[in-house]
């Protein structure tokens, strides 16, 4: 069953660009190893060369002492090492079942053996602790549901080596107990596990230890006991990062208010809901997920429909049908699904951050030098890591994507920003820059509102916290009160 792994001298070149230099480490069978390193480090390429979806530029990959190239995931898959993807590889239009064992169908003679495969399909879900119907189909679901398929998918393939990118990114604190009893599990059943997560207090939890990358290279291995998350942190950007957030300071005393909310409803997801965030403002939302927060700033710029609030823009109340009519009143909002609703993935780092004010080039022709140069403003402003200004937005690491997300939605100059899982997936170098922009923002007299699944993240950076359970507001809590017990009490009733 166990499986062991080594890489020799392992380089990948993406045309002139080396991502990977001469990686060599190993895995020991039947054990969970925290595969840590900021975005753009390797960890993914590194990866997905094990796991057949990219072939090395030189060196070996050796399992169980034997030199193995694989042409295909599928290949790997036959050999037990399965990738459970950070960003979901499922059919939007196919069941749960038909997403699972999709390419690896039950037959019974000539015909598909469905009843089989949804009693499997069931079983699976069962252990990821997702309760839905094999046969729901996968658009249904939201993002934490689709990324429990991702994993039940990876059970059914009956895996000796699992590698898990970001796979509590969306779960619940409950969701993500049961995903570590999983772990548990596997490793007791001798199945090798790379874990590559940015939450350093998970990879404390559920690892033996840790390898570190940098820069595409191997830095340093440790067991993790012997290691601490501030360590972990240096390791990995190679400097000290105990100044994780910026201080605090408060907006004025007499600042005016920048958004209020009143009795806001939205049918099935928010009842009455009503708050004020003010210039100079970093206000948190936190909740479990399905609380209602996402769904409740959507039906405030006009995404979602809503059957009652009032919505006030600088003290004059205002009617937000679309994204646009609130952006020209100067609200946006960033979705916490990046590559599906705030990037376009397959355009250009320019087409992306000058889409939402097209106008603002267009006189009456496009005029691209002017485009180009807000382009290279932005890399500069925000720190963007892009050799290549002509390259499409998905050749970037998550952190730069979010980077650049954050420039496009920032760049219509609004003075209410809405940020909805700002960091999710994103290292935790990134995660610095990123909190340290967003006090910037702040500073400059915008409002902020950040919308986050990570109390550390909220208490961190924000001045208030507002916590929302089952779609009603239970708390707003000031400085004096922001502590991880009180947010979790509020957030699941217990209080």
């Amino acid at each position: 069953m166990s499986l062991s792994v080594q890489f020799e001298d392992l380089t990948k070149d993406f045309g002139p660009v080396r991502v990977l230099h001469g990686v060599s480490f190993e895995l020991a069978p039947g054990k969970v190893y925290g595969l840590l390193g900021e975005n753009g480090a390797g960890k993914s390429t590194l990866m997905k060369i094990l796991a057949g979806y990219e072939a090395a530029s030189a060196g070996e990959v050796r399992i169980d002492g034997e030199a193995r190239r694989f042409d295909s995931s599928r290949q790997a898959e036959t050999a037990g090492i399965v990738l459970i993807h950070q960003e979901f590889n499922l059919a939007e239009h196919l069941t749960i079942a038909q997403n699972i064992f999709l390419g690896h169908e039950k037959k019974k003679g000539w015909l598909l053996d469905d009843a089989a495969m949804r009693a499997e399909a069931a079983r699976n879900l069962q252990l990821v602790g997702l309760q839905a119907d094999p046969d729901t189909p996968v658009r249904q679901l939201i993002v934490a549901e689709k990324q429990l398929v991702e994993i039940a998918k990876a059970l059914s393939r009956h895996a000796r080596l699992l590698i898990m990118d970001e796979p509590t990114a969306t779960l619940t604190p409950g969701e993500t107990q049961r995903l570590f009893a999983l772990i548990a599990r596997l490793k007791a059943e001798g199945v090798t596990i790379v874990y590559i997560s940015h939450k350093l207090d998970e990879v404390e939890r559920v690892t033996d230890e840790v390898v570190v990358m940098r820069d595409g290279r191997f830095v340093a291995r440790a067991a993790t006991a012997e290691v601490d998350r501030r360590q972990m942190a240096n390791l990995m950007v190679g400097r000290d990062v105990s100044d994780m957030f910026p201080d605090k300071q408060p907006p004025a005393p007499d600042a005016p208010s920048a958004l209020k909310v009143s009795g806001l409803t939205v049918p099935g997801w928010a009842e009455d809901l009503s708050f004020e965030v003010r210039e100079g403002e970093i206000l948190g939302f936190a909740g479990l997920v399905g609380a209602g927060r996402t769904e409740a700033f959507e039906a405030v710029i006009g995404l979602r429909p809503r059957t009652a609030g009032r919505i006030e823009l600088a003290g004059q109340p205002v009617d937000l049908r679309n994204p646009r009519q609130a952006m020209r009143h100067g609200i946006t909002y960033l979705s916490e699904d990046r590559k599906g609703k705030g990037l376009h993935v397959d355009l250009g780092l320019r087409d992306n951050l000058t889409l939402m004010v097209l106008e603002r080039y267009a006189q009456p022709w496009l005029r691209l030098d002017r485009e180009r140069d807000a382009l290279a403003h932005a890399v500069a402003e925000f720190g963007i890591r892009t050799g290549d200004h002509a390259s499409k937005a998905r050749m970037l690491s998550g952190g730069n994507q979010q980077k650049l997300a954050l420039a496009k939605f920032l760049h219509p100059d609004p003075r209410v920003i809405v940020l909805d899982e700002p960091t999710r997936g994103v290292d935790v170098g990134a995660k610095r820059d990123i909190y340290f922009l967003i006090r910037r923002l702040a500073a400059e007299g915008r409002a902020v509102i950040v919308i986050s699944s990570e109390l550390i993240e909220l208490i961190g950076l924000c001045h208030r916290v507002a916590v929302m359970r089952a779609g009603h507001l239970q708390a707003t809590l000031g400085l004096e009160r922001l502590t991880e017990e009180e947010l979790i009490a509020h957030a699941t009733g217990t209080h």
